[in-house]
């Protein structure tokens, strides 16, 4: 009886593992109000830099596994600011941005790769890895791949749990039909570093982002 007790022990444990092992991806929803595109820049002899502040969108996250991970982001380039009203004004022009035909730029991902993990005591969990996928912007589309970092996970004072990332890119404006470069002794230069921080709201199952 007791070899029986120990056999179905044995059982409900492995299958507990293996569920835990299977468990789907989590979906976490972009919070806009913590979330941040930044952009650098050269200027004349200098740098400039700001940010776009309206990010928006989707992770879906396998903390065990990022290759099962996914991201789905827009960036509403009308948020533009570099902490000078002016400027931003004439960033938007249709010389610039042309925020007024283009307003949106988006970034859909096709895989993750180059994953780094890291232990903690008997917990392995993934913490880097590279992503690519398909950025729109200016209405051209093109496939670009950066690294990333998964800051951490938890709790917020507001009984929710949260994701923090970082990612690193430089994009060339000229890749996106934009022609500010191109002149000599232009005063913009044509590469664009941007640093993405990124913090997402882990959602119910049953709320479905688009």
């Amino acid at each position: 009886m007791k070899k029986y007790i120990l056999r179905i022990s044995i059982l409900l444990t492995s299958m507990m593992l293996s569920s835990l092992a299977m468990a789907d991806p989590d979906t976490y929803r972009i919070d806009n109000t913590h979330s941040f595109a930044n952009w650098t820049i050269r200027h004349v002899a200098s740098k400039t830099s700001g940010t776009f502040s309206d990010v928006t969108g989707k992770l879906i996250i396998d903390s065990t596994n990022l290759a099962n991970s996914s991201v789905m982001a827009k960036i509403n380039v009308l948020s533009v600011n570099s902490s000078h009203a002016k400027r931003d004004e004439n960033i938007k022009k249709e010389a610039y941005l042309d925020a007024a035909k283009f307003n949106q730029m988006t970034f859909v991902s096709t895989s993750v790769s180059k994953i780094v993990t890291a232990s903690n005591s008997s917990v392995t969990v993934n913490t880097e890895g590279v992503l690519t996928g398909n950025f729109t912007m200016h209405g051209v589309t093109k496939e670009i791949s950066f690294p990333f970092k998964v800051l951490g996970f938890g709790s917020d004072p507001w009984g929710g749990y949260r994701i923090g990332i970082e990612a690193h890119t430089l994009i060339k404006a000229s890749d996106y039909g934009f022609s500010w470069a191109s002149k000599v002794g232009a005063p913009v230069g044509d590469d664009i570093e941007v640093t993405l921080l990124i913090e997402g709201v882990k959602q119910p199952a049953e709320i479905v982002i688009k």
